[in-house]
């Protein structure tokens, strides 16, 4: 567990971790169209985090939020989640720290738009089986507009939802891209802190009132 007793430890068949990656090139890029990645996953994670879908970059390079820059990962940091920047072939620390990545749609595109609200709706029902399987406290919905078409809730907003996945409860996160003005880095951090802060709150009373207590 980290400092703020959230959940940690690597799965029991984690993926190997990759090797730093080299910057790929425009083709290699271009011809990622369509490809998947592998999740970041484990048993008894903090907080799953999912995004729409990979973008080619990541893609092509097989590793979630790649792009050099990406500020999923300094708003990871900054808020409290990870004790280092972590990078994003850094698979294994990642669930050691109790942090797993998915997301709703695993094809690849150029933009999220090319995505459609039948694939988002259909990436829930996945979702929710890997929440059944894996038991995260929380999953993070990286997008109030992809959790507003892929959960049905047009007037949804930031922060903690109704929906459950499984056991998790569910927190809708600012998209990370960096083409989301509305939310520079710290504003974003501040959302991520936030849900890192009720994590940390609800680890303590279910440790301080365990259930046969109440």
């Amino acid at each position: 567990m980290n400092a703020d007793g959230l959940a940690q430890g690597p799965p029991p068949d984690p993926a190997p971790t990759a090797a730093p990656f080299r910057r790929p090139t425009r083709a290699e890029v271009a011809a990622a169209v369509g490809r998947g990645l592998v999740d970041v996953i484990g048993p008894g994670l903090t907080v799953l985090f999912c995004g729409f879908n990979p973008g080619l970059y990541s893609a092509a390079v097989g590793e979630h939020f790649a792009r050099r820059g990406s500020r999923f990962w300094p708003a990871l940091h900054r808020s409290g989640f990870t004790d280092r920047e972590l990078r994003p072939w850094e698979r294994d620390e990642m669930l050691r720290q109790g942090i797993g990545i998915t997301s709703l749609s695993n094809r690849a595109t150029a933009r999220a738009d090319e995505l459609t609200a039948a694939e988002l709706v259909a990436g829930v029902e996945r979702l929710a089986a890997k929440a059944e399987r894996y038991a995260p406290r929380w999953v993070a919905i990286l997008g109030v507009t992809a959790y507003r078409i892929a959960f049905q809730r047009p007037g949804a907003a930031l922060g903690p939802q109704p929906d459950r996945l499984g056991p998790a409860r569910v927190w809708v996160l600012p998209n990370p891209s960096g083409l989301n003005a509305h939310f520079p880095l710290p504003a974003l951090t501040a959302e991520f802190a936030a849900l890192h802060r009720e994590a940390a709150r609800s680890w303590f009373n279910a440790e301080s009132h365990p259930a046969g207590d109440l």
